[in-house]
């Protein structure tokens, strides 16, 4: 016998249907996964969705007894369908718990597809009268969506986007074959694209009504999901494609949605504590935290799952929810991301042990709090309850995870807060620090992932004087008012000294 097969015969087996029945008991599926059926169709096959809807979607099924099953859709990744499928759709979530590792089974998925090599089974299923909702986390740079532009006045899609672009022209070249294999639309790239055809596809067949729900952090990300659709559609080169939009204005809807669990990009340190839990290995496992929250506008079109028996909330209006998510959490998390890694720290938990973390979280939620709409979570209790799960030394949520995308966060975390305390004369000193915090980790030699990357490397070699650099980063933000701004380039620029010390002014 050979090493290789001593190995092979040492290693655990992989997850799957067949060795369920091993797992111990605290690990095994709410739900026998054969009791499920696809009835909602989700694109973005990402380890948030993996530990916040699938898990709720579970537990809607398991508690009501209806076969809610979700066939969910990787944008771009063959590799995260296909790591599910070689494991019957089956994977571990791991609760991160301050007092010690919670490990479970879950059986909410029925399929896992790529959105173009799978583009006639996506339609189909879009198509399906069985699928009534629709749910969507694919960050904010899926969407294609103009710099800050409302989605109540005007168009809301960026059509001149490479990628929109080239699927628009693919809607033309495919006109007078509609939707259907081999056509034009089945090689559309974009998920609004690939959504609008599959939303096409179901208008022209007269199928039930479909709720389209946006899982991501935006505001308003109902309203801008739905106006970015509708914009496809209505400059795509279908011949019909009023009467699928007056068709959709009674039959989909796009409500609002807060959603909220830390999630951690998986390590391979996460991988091996899933296979001792479970004593079967699992490479799509993914980790969180115990917190979780869910908050949805109840304007729904077609049944959905009832995600209220496991504690989901339905409200009238998310703003306020959404709003203080947006502003506080996510705000202090990028506030958190760019000055810990300037004073040496990696992760939340490191940041937050210092003399400086729990004070700016604290002090940045008052600092936003007056733009917060009224009938949301209260302000000081919220920040408290941040510390404590921003503290939980279990999670290991790496900053620079964090810190990717700003050019794309920011305007939606701290610029319109910002706005509205400057317009107030309401001094801003801890938005000023996390701006620096920022204005110094786009620096081309510190740079964390970003689609603007090169515009915001090229405002550090056209500005070498730092209160240039900040008027132009924050014009590259979209925010020429702000960059206007003296009072505010100039205090932000005042930071930066004490930044490249490591030293973080609170």
């Amino acid at each position: 016998m050979t090493a290789s097969d001593r190995t092979d015969r040492a290693a655990p087996p992989r997850l799957g249907r067949a060795t369920l029945h091993r797992l111990p008991h605290e690990c095994r599926p709410a739900i026998d996964p054969d009791a499920l059926r696809t009835r909602v169709v989700h694109f973005g096959l990402g380890a948030f969705h993996r530990a916040h809807q699938a898990v709720w979607t579970e537990q809607a099924a398991a508690r009501s007894g209806e076969p809610w099953g979700i066939t969910a859709v990787a944008p771009r990744s063959p590799a995260a369908a296909g790591a599910l499928r070689e494991q019957d759709l089956l994977y571990s979530f791991t609760e991160r718990r301050p007092d010690g590792a919670a490990t479970r089974v879950v059986a909410a998925l029925t399929g896992a597809l790529v959105m173009t090599e799978d583009a006639a089974r996506v339609d189909a299923l879009l198509a399906d009268p069985e699928v009534t909702v629709v749910t969507l986390t694919v960050t904010e740079k899926g969407y294609h969506r103009l710099a800050g532009r409302d989605p109540r006045e005007g168009p809301v899609l960026d059509r001149a986007a490479p990628a929109i672009a080239a699927d628009l022209e693919r809607t033309a070249a495919g006109a007078g074959a509609g939707i259907g294999a081999g056509s034009s639309a089945e090689r559309l790239s974009t998920v609004v694209g690939r959504l609008a055809a599959g939303l096409a596809a179901r208008m022209r067949s007269g199928a039930a009504p479909l709720t389209v729900v946006s899982c991501d952090n935006m505001a308003d990300n109902g309203a801008v999901l739905g106006a970015a659709v509708r914009d496809f559609i209505a400059a795509s080169g279908w011949p019909d494609r009023r009467t699928v939009l007056d068709r959709m204005a009674t039959a989909v809807a796009f409500p609002g949605t807060v959603v909220d669990r830390i999630v951690p990009a998986t390590t391979d340190t996460d991988l091996a504590r899933a296979a001792k839990a479970l004593g079967q290995r699992d490479t799509a496992a993914v980790t969180g935290e115990p917190y979780r929250s869910w908050v949805l506008e109840d304007s729904f079109a077609a049944p959905r799952p009832p995600w209220e028996l496991d504690g989901a909330l339905f409200v009238p209006d998310t703003t306020p929810y959404q709003l203080t998510k947006l502003r506080l959490l996510n705000g202090c998390h990028s506030a958190l991301a760019y000055l810990g890694s300037a004073a040496g720290r990696t992760t939340v938990a490191e940041a937050l042990d210092t003399d400086w973390g729990a004070p700016l979280v604290r002090g940045l939620c008052a600092e936003l709090a007056p733009t917060l709409p009224p009938g949301g979570p209260d302000p000081v209790a919220y920040a408290a309850e941040l510390v404590t799960r921003f503290r939980n030394p279990a999670m290991d949520h790496q900053l620079r995870q964090i810190a990717t995308d700003g050019s794309l966060k920011l305007p939606e975390r701290w610029l319109p807060a910002l706005r509205t305390l400057r317009a107030a004369g309401t001094p801003t000193p801890l938005l000023e620090v996390a701006l620096a915090g920022w204005v110094y980790a786009t620096h081309p030699d510190r740079q964390a992932a970003d689609p603007a990357a090169e515009t915001l490397a090229d405002c550090w070699r056209g500005h070498p004087e730092p209160t240039g650099t900040v008027r132009a980063l924050l014009t590259a933000l979209g925010a020429a008012d702000l960059a206007d701004d003296t009072a505010l380039t100039g205090a932000v620029a005042a930071r930066l000294p004490a930044l490249r010390v490591g030293r973080i002014e609170v």
